[in-house]
């Protein structure tokens, strides 16, 4: 089972499409945390195109309460953020993703993820960048992220420069 953390995230527009992602990746539920919009933003609809209805979701105001409920639930909390102790999530999903219960997290488009909630992470992955910039769009990034988990990729071609 995975969930999904949205922590902070600003655009409407790239919660919209993590919901669509989600919902072809039989995400469990989505939490939408702090200024995190919500489905029942106006502009949702654009992107989000219902998926809203199909994936369970609620809002928190505090995501460091919610990701400390999740894990007094016996959930593995894995945030998307690169770092110097962060692992490729090609070759971590299909290593060390056994869990019965995973809670992705998501952070926001130019701060990333909380650092409180970074440090109560089991673990911490990133997305290989071979270019010049050293991320993507974060909607994307979650789509790879669930793509990833949900079939256990591998590739042992990928490293980072």
């Amino acid at each position: 089972i995975i969930h999904i953390l949205l922590d902070n995230l600003r655009s409407v527009f790239n919660v919209g499409s993590i919901f669509r992602t989600a919902n072809g990746a039989a995400v469990a539920h989505i939490y939408c945390c702090g200024t995190t919009p919500t489905p029942e933003h106006p502009k949702f609809i654009k992107s989000g195109l219902g998926a809203d209805e199909t994936v369970s979701w609620t809002y928190s105001r505090n995501g460091l309460l919610t990701v400390k409920n999740l894990i007094a639930d016996r959930f593995h909390i894995i945030s998307l953020e690169i770092s110097s102790n962060s692992n490729s999530i090609f070759g971590f999903f299909q290593q060390t993703t056994n869990q019965n219960r995973v809670l992705l997290v998501v952070g926001n488009e130019v701060s990333g993820i909380d650092p409180v909630i970074l440090a109560l992470s089991d673990s911490r992955v990133h997305i290989p960048m071979l270019g010049i910039k050293t991320s993507l769009n974060v909607s994307i990034a979650a789509a790879l992220a669930m793509y990833a988990y949900r079939f256990k990729l591998i590739s042992t071609q990928v490293s980072a420069t």
